[in-house]
């Protein structure tokens, strides 16, 4: 018997974007789409509301941005509710086709301990994510393609949020993203999670897209990110080694973090840097994420 599965997308201002995307979406039998969205405006709220009744999805209408894995939460807890066996989670600018995602919800009801994920294309057609690695000496990330010039130094693989499968047993036993971390490394702690649970991350031969370019214009253009994309991988780094890393760790990633903030901050290229918002977003990241360590102490896990 096919597996229900709900297919999850979380909107945030993006209905334009979300409603051709998320309309090729075909969940495998009795399965349906689960559309939350985090008010931004009256008016988008309105038309969420619209393409809802228009496509049949199910509507969680939040009061408040809840974030990625908050809205995320409120999406998984209603379609556990409606009888889930597998939750997929999508973000509003990627797809996946019928066939592709019948086997993504196939792998995850078979193997109920897995977070399993599709290789991920961007609009052009290139890799943008099969894999990826947090490496504990300094919380630095790079992509699976990387580890041979990486050799030796000690890693964890982690899967993406954009899109992924796993069981309701799984989604409950890990208990869904952790919303401290509101956007950016909800999806590495998440997979963290799932392996300290005994789970494993799978990708399977299957593709799915996720066209960046429709939501980060700038990025494709090779200018600068969102203030918010920086403040929150620069914050949400020390944030996790709070959470996971020991008292060794938390020192070297501490001692790493200049360093490591300015690569992300040189994703956006140098001609951003003529604009006071890089800068910020880097002062307040370090800022807030140290306060992060300061308030948990490290639990003993490297």
């Amino acid at each position: 018997m096919t597996p229900r599965a709900a297919v999850v997308i979380v909107n945030y201002g993006a209905s334009a974007i979300l409603e051709p995307n998320a309309a090729t979406v075909q969940p495998p039998g009795d399965g349906f789409v689960v559309v939350v969205d985090c008010f931004s405006s009256t008016d988008e709220r309105a038309r969420i509301d619209v393409a809802c009744r228009r496509h049949g999805w199910v509507p969680v209408l939040l009061e408040r941005n809840a974030g990625f894995g908050g809205g995320t939460n409120a999406g998984a807890a209603l379609a556990l509710e409606r009888g889930a066996e597998v939750v997929v989670a999508l973000n509003p600018d990627a797809t996946i086709d019928r066939e592709s995602l019948a086997q993504l919800v196939q792998a995850a009801a078979d193997d109920r301990l897995a977070l399993v994920s599709p290789t991920i294309l961007d609009g052009g057609g290139g890799v943008w994510f099969g894999g990826s690695d947090l490496y504990l000496d300094d919380g630095s990330i790079a992509g699976a393609r990387r580890r041979a010039e990486r050799a030796g130094r000690p890693r964890h693989e982690w899967a993406t949020g954009a899109c992924f499968a796993m069981s309701a047993e799984l989604w409950s036993r890990v208990g869904g993203f952790d919303e401290e971390y509101f956007l950016y490394w909800e999806d590495v702690d998440l997979s963290r999670r799932v392996l300290d649970l005994g789970g494993s991350l799978r990708t399977l031969p299957v593709t799915a897209v996720h066209d960046e370019g429709q939501t980060h214009l700038d990025a494709v253009r090779g200018r600068a990110k969102s203030e918010t994309y920086y403040y929150f991988n620069i914050r949400n780094r020390l944030l996790y080694a709070a959470k996971h890393g020991d008292a060794e760790t938390v020192r070297r990633w501490s001692r790493a973090t200049l360093r490591v903030s300015w690569l992300i901050l040189m994703q956006g290229g140098r001609a951003q840097l003529r604009s006071i918002r890089p800068w910020r977003a880097l002062a307040r990241g370090i800022r807030d994420g140290r306060r992060a360590l300061a308030g948990a102490p490290a639990k003993g896990r490297g």
